[in-house]
């Protein structure tokens, strides 16, 4: 019988996506070695774009650049969060699943995390606001200033969760295993 080789994983790079349908958060980053590189961040925006059903594609052909020109290893999204509107409700569901759709045409895996495991993840506190988050990525990514529109930072935020997240679940994994 052959040993099964564990592959270990010294580099990755994540994307975050903070889906909307006027805008789209985005970040990049690059983990290697445990050290955490900001690559990039932006926002898409959509609201000039007209009708939904253009605007999903626009999503899906920008998440699909965006892995075509950084290469992903993983995507991590930021889960619906509900609201008391349906219509907006429904429409940003269709959002993230035209960002997932992208992602897994480039057979990308895909993550959510809710909002407030993002929060939690990056600053401590579950019910942290967007502010604090955008100050905790300005020192962590050493940014000279806060993002204007926080969809970058949210999005930043989540793939900076990603990060922690998977290494935490590894630990759990060599502790259980």
């Amino acid at each position: 019988m052959s040993k099964v080789e564990k592959k270990v994983v010294t580099e990755k790079i994540i994307l975050g996506l903070d889906p909307g349908t006027n805008i789209m958060g985005y970040g990049v980053i690059h983990v290697q070695l445990g050290k955490v590189k900001l690559l990039q961040f932006g926002v898409i925006q959509l609201g000039k774009v007209g009708a939904h059903e253009l605007k999903l594609k626009k999503i899906f052909d920008r998440v699909l650049s965006l892995v075509d020109e950084f290469h992903p290893d993983q995507v991590a999204l930021e889960a619906p969060f509900f609201g008391k509107n349906v219509q907006s409700m429904l429409k940003l569901g269709r959002a993230q699943g035209v960002a997932m759709s992208a992602a897994l045409y480039r057979e990308v895996p895909i993550t959510e995390y809710a909002p407030k495991k993002v929060k939690q993840s990056v600053t401590g506190n579950g019910n942290a606001s967007k502010e604090q988050v955008a100050k905790m990525l300005m020192q962590i990514f050493n940014l000279k200033e806060i993002p204007k529109l926080f969809d970058a930072s949210d999005a930043l935020a989540v793939a900076l969760c990603h990060h922690y997240q998977n290494g935490a679940l590894k630990k759990q994994e060599q502790v259980m295993g």
